[in-house]
């Protein structure tokens, strides 16, 4: 029976052992450098945190943060509890002095900041670290740092890896297909004036891992684009950005009504498709979800 006890005690032992190790949080990282290439020298583990893009904010509460997060911008609308908490103005119009009331002591920042309000703030004395990725792959190595410094638990980790995993598991599929094999894809951001995401934007990286090609990838950026140049390049495969702002699905309405697009083979073909604009603009996690979707519209006998 002791032997059994024993065995017993041991074993409950592990499991505290073990539950204590994943809950106790990661020393704060020290210097880091992030996408701007800035230094920064991160001692404390942040306890108070400004976010100032709705993909960042994103990213802290799907990594359990939510409540060291004491202001965000009018657009962080997602998950629900955003939604209460104190706002410090707009996506690029960042009200300085909302953000210093706050006394944060790390604010999360994005490329849009880097010219005026990122160096604002750190000349008030206020640590900055600002998340600026391209591609999928870049989001998650974000996501790495922001778990690093927050000091953040296993848990997060298995996020992180299961949502690589998961993003892997769509490009491993796709990576060999040759040209001949990936379709054509005219992804639409707006009706009026015709907006497109040309190359270095996550749109044109999620196509592109999805085993599409797409044809504003000769632009850069998120651009105009002719109605005469998507009819000449003729798209396969039409997928609409849709719930952003008040414009709920009209690009994809558009589509379906525009009778000079009546012929091109997506039209013909019934490969019009709605995708939410959030899940592919925003640098956060959501991208992964994207990705899964943008792949099952492009390569359905893949993916389905």
């Amino acid at each position: 029976m002791n032997h059994y006890i024993r065995k017993g005690f041991c074993i409950l032992a592990a499991m505290a052992l073990f539950l204590c190790l994943s809950c106790v949080p990661q020393s704060p990282p020290g210097n880091i450098v992030y996408g701007l290439g800035i230094k920064v020298t991160i001692d404390v583990i942040p306890q108070r945190i400004v976010s100032l893009a709705p993909s960042n904010t994103e990213i802290m509460f799907t990594l359990g943060l939510g409540d060291k997060v004491v202001g965000v911008t009018e657009y962080c609308d997602y998950p629900q509890a955003t939604k209460t908490k104190p706002k410090v103005g707009g996506f690029s119009t960042v009200d300085i002095e909302k953000v210093v009331s706050f006394e944060p002591d790390l604010v999360l920042a994005t490329q849009i900041q880097g010219k005026t309000v990122i160096p604002a703030l750190e000349e008030l004395g206020l640590t900055v670290v600002a998340l600026t990725p391209s591609s999928s792959p870049e989001v998650l190595d974000n996501t790495t740092l922001v778990r690093k410094i927050t000091g953040q638990n296993k848990q997060a980790s298995e996020l992180v890896c299961d949502l690589r995993a998961r993003s892997e598991a769509v490009i491993d599929k796709t990576r060999t297909l040759s040209q001949d094999q990936m379709p054509r894809v005219f992804y639409i951001t707006w009706h009026d004036q015709l907006m497109t995401a040309g190359a270095e934007t996550l749109a044109n990286d999620i196509i592109s891992k999805a085993g599409g090609q797409n044809i504003a990838s000769n632009i850069s950026g998120d651009k105009t684009i002719n109605l005469e140049t998507v009819i000449y390049r003729d798209p396969q495969i039409i997928v609409a950005s849709v719930g952003m702002g008040a414009g709920e699905d009209l690009p994809w309405q558009y589509v379906r009504s525009e009778s000079r697009l009546k012929n091109i083979q997506a039209l013909l073909n019934g490969k019009v498709y709605k995708i939410d604009g959030d899940l592919i603009h925003r640098p956060g996690l959501r991208i992964v979800e994207a990705l899964e979707q943008m792949a099952l519209f492009i390569h359905p006998e893949l993916f389905n």
